[in-house]
């Protein structure tokens, strides 16, 4: 249950929490906590959510006074990262974010808009962004703790942007990965929305089916897929009124503000023809961002690189070439047998990865008796003749 209680906000309070980020919440309650029984709770949600802050939002983290709301909200909330990459994505003189939550991205959307409106349904967080906002010195934003799709009705004013990032837990269904069954429901409002603003910014699950998303929307014009630390975190759907072309598929892997991108068209990537090949003298592995995009086709085209086979998502290349992922000198090529094992079973440490191959990492591990980490790879997967292999590398 989320609650605003200004008195969490008093020094001493907000020492105290500081003092016990890195302290286990049991053992807190155990030693007891020196401050009125009614305000005990809140002040542990608050080092619970703090502590969780300290990584994904170092702004709120390094800011005195933050107010936080239970961890359930800091878990589901754009990171700081996700939120400065999608701020720079769009600009303009207004912005509604019909989805407000925490405020992450809506903090990060008031960079580059004159006027952004924050909507949450939930009127004690939607207090606690207004007061985080104050704290910021974020003095563009106006807040509406009512239904984001009511506001934008009311208001009946058009904006140059309209974000949603819509629920993924429903309360008859649990939680769900369709947009149709989020909340609100997108694809029912999409002629809506489209009344007040011609570009719309979806940000929707990881685990989303791309080619169910668009089956779902209308007018979709790009879609970003987000990775951070080779993790996908979100995908963000732009839509454009009136928009009937190509679909544009960008993807980014972030990673101590380097950006490693891939862009290709999703309407040419089935029709594109690869080559294939055994393994040469390099071995590449797609970052997650790519890998989510089922790029895989255009990516062989694109950078001069041969698959292995059509379902390992493994390329390979005589030239070392630059790549999106990770990139391996190959050392050998052992067939899949027990003959190889015994070649392999000298080896103490090594990373091991599967593609498209009948065992898991955990079952080849324990056959090997192999460590986890150390400098050899092995890569267990399926050649162009169908046959399975081992392929035994190190990383460049």
């Amino acid at each position: 249950m989320i609650s605003f209680n200004k008195t969490i906000l008093h020094k001493d309070i907000q020492r105290f929490i500081d003092e016990n980020l890195n302290t286990n919440i049991s053992e807190l309650v155990l030693k007891g906590i020196p401050f009125p029984k009614d305000i005990q709770q809140d002040i542990l949600h608050q080092i619970e959510s703090k502590s969780r802050s300290r990584k994904k939002l170092p702004t709120w983290f390094s800011t005195k006074n933050i107010y936080y709301p239970p961890k359930l909200n800091i878990e589901q909330t754009s990171s700081e990262t996700t939120a400065e990459y999608k701020s720079n994505l769009i600009f303009g003189q207004s912005l509604i974010d019909l989805t407000g939550g925490f405020g992450v991205d809506t903090y990060y959307f008031s960079k580059h808009f004159k006027q952004v409106i924050h909507c949450e349904l939930n009127q004690d967080l939607s207090k606690i962004v207004r007061h985080n906002a104050l704290v910021l010195n974020t003095q563009n934003l106006t807040f509406y703790s009512e239904n984001g799709l009511e506001v934008l009705k009311k208001l009946n004013q058009t904006f140059d942007w309209i974000y949603i990032d819509p629920s993924r837990r429903n309360d008859s269904k649990g939680k769900v990965f369709l947009l149709k069954d989020c909340l609100p429901n997108v694809p029912n409002h999409i002629d809506l929305l489209l009344n007040y603003s011609k570009n719309i910014m979806i940000k929707t699950s990881p685990l989303l089916d791309i080619s169910s998303g668009i089956n779902e929307l209308s007018n979709v014009k790009t879609i970003q897929c987000i990775a951070v630390n080779n993790e996908v975190k979100e995908l963000l759907w732009i839509l454009e009124a009136n928009y009937k072309g190509q679909i544009s598929i960008n993807t980014v892997d972030i990673k101590n503000d380097e950006y490693k991108e891939f862009n290709f068209i999703y309407e040419k990537e089935k029709a594109t023809e690869v080559d294939y090949s055994l393994p040469l003298t390099y071995l590449y592995e797609p970052n997650s961002a790519i890998l989510k995009s089922g790029a895989f086709n255009t990516l062989s085209k694109q950078l001069d690189v041969l698959k292995i086979h059509k379902h390992s998502h493994l390329y390979t290349s005589r030239e070392l070439v630059k790549f999106p992922g990770r990139r391996f000198k190959i050392e050998t090529v052992l067939p899949y047998n027990k003959k190889s094992y015994h070649k392999i079973i000298g080896l103490n440490q090594a990373n091991v990865t599967t593609r498209h191959f009948p065992e898991t990492v955990a079952q080849i591990r324990n056959k090997l008796k192999i460590k986890e980490g150390g400098k050899n790879y092995l890569f267990f997967t399926t050649n162009l003749d169908n046959l399975k292999i081992i392929i035994f590398c190190t990383k460049i």
